[in-house]
């Protein structure tokens, strides 16, 4: 053991003179090694940041535990004869269903329902586009967490006499008021005079969509602005994580009693919890990191075939040297080792620097942008394995081609 370990000891420290007897040549080859791992170790970041992301922001709009009940919501494509199925026999949400559900769901701690409408609103001489107008019910708050910077949520019975109210998003409030207090001020939706009772925290921007851009105003009040037959979702809130599938499975239950369907007749209204919208974020960064990941390990491959060219140079260069090992009595495998040894701790330096500017990279990336770049441990291993992989096979036919020189040949080329 005692005899491996000197071995050992002494051919890395033959490799590492080489190395930093010929420091451009052996940097210019680890350029390759450094964009690989880096490009490795980036991407899953990217990945998982994106992933991060996405969770953040839909818990931001939706909260926990929250499910929606709505004429169309599907999982994953559907192809056109299934959509056209669909429109053909789900029936659109109208507050009786709300009603209904709310209830009769025995484990749902919250019910609620919303009507969306997008307008153009004017105030002061300023505009705002394609502002979204939820109509809901109190319930709303609880289901969907909602924090308020300033005043509060309407009432369930400023809800039942359809009082003109809103919550805004923080995005009107920077618009058309210039820091100053709306609480109590007056904004006009479709030409109605609304007092402004609440404002809603700042929940900033999804896939470059301002999450902010709203206004919250009683259900009754939009059915009197916007009409009542347009439908509407329903959305529901367990307790907690542990009874949310039989929550939404009683809620199933419920909505197929209230539209009569009995035994194996399919659903005529779509069901989505956020629990499947984050299965199928997954599913969709997972395709991405099957698909992406192998095109960043080809860097590697090229990286490992710069390695072996410099090797099979630098035994080329070493001739005389690896000539007079073996004539004072080196053997075969300790030739062998010491290039390997090379070759591999080139591969080693290169698989550092490239998680040292991968790191960089990421933290530059996170810091310029929303996304939140998340250096994980599998891609630092999967990059490091796959360097150190591919230097130690890009040594082996230069270490093989060293250990096979004639001793007589090898002084006789000096």
């Amino acid at each position: 053991m005692k005899q491996l370990i000197t071995f050992s000891f002494d051919a890395a420290r033959l490799a590492l003179q080489s190395i930093f007897a010929h420091k451009l040549r052996s940097f210019l080859t680890l350029i390759g090694i450094i964009i690989g791992v880096a490009s490795v170790v980036v991407v899953g970041a990217s990945i998982n940041g994106f992933n991060t992301y996405v969770m953040t922001s839909l818990s931001k709009m939706m909260g926990v535990n929250h499910f929606v009940i709505d004429r169309f919501v599907s999982q994953g494509r559907l192809t056109r004869e299934q959509r056209e199925k669909m429109w053909r026999r789900n029936k659109r949400l109208y507050i009786g269903d709300y009603e209904w559900l709310r209830d009769r769901c025995r484990s749902c701690a919250e019910v609620g329902a919303q009507s969306d409408t997008s307008i153009n609103l004017k105030h002061n001489g300023r505009e705002t586009f394609f502002t979204r107008i939820a109509g809901v019910t109190a319930e709303m708050a609880l289901v969907e967490d909602k924090g308020f910077s300033d005043g509060r949520f309407f009432t369930a019975g400023e809800v039942d006499r359809a009082a003109y109210v809103c919550v805004i998003g923080a995005e009107l409030k920077e618009k058309f008021f210039d820091g100053r207090d709306p609480i109590g001020q007056t904004l006009k939706i479709k030409n109605a005079p609304m007092t402004i009772v609440g404002v809603e925290e700042k929940r900033g921007a999804f896939m470059g969509n301002s999450m902010d851009n709203h206004a919250y105003i009683p259900l009754t009040t939009h059915g009197k602005l916007f009409g009542r037959r347009q439908g509407l979702q329903i959305h529901g809130k367990s307790h907690n994580q542990a009874v949310f599938q039989a929550t939404i499975e009683e809620a199933r239950m419920v909505m197929r009693n209230r539209h009569k369907l009995v035994g194996n007749a399919e659903d005529d209204f779509g069901l989505i919890n956020t629990g499947d919208m984050k299965d199928n974020v997954d599913s969709f960064t997972g395709t991405i990191a099957l698909v992406v990941t192998p095109i960043t390990l080809l860097s590697l491959i090229v990286g490992g075939i710069v390695v072996m060219n410099i090797m099979l140079v630098s035994v080329t260069e070493r001739t005389f040297e690896i000539g007079l090992r073996k004539a004072v009595g080196a053997k075969r495998i300790q030739i062998l080792a010491q290039f390997l040894i090379e070759s591999s701790l080139l591969s080693a330096v290169g698989g550092l620097m490239g998680l040292l500017f991968a790191a960089a990279l990421s933290w530059a990336i996170r810091s310029t942008t929303l996304i939140p770049m998340t250096v994980t441990i599998g891609y630092v291993f999967l990059s490091l394995a796959v360097s150190g992989g591919i230097g130690m096979i890009a040594g082996i036919y230069p270490a093989f081609k060293a250990s096979r020189l004639d001793p007589v040949v090898a002084l006789g080329k000096n």
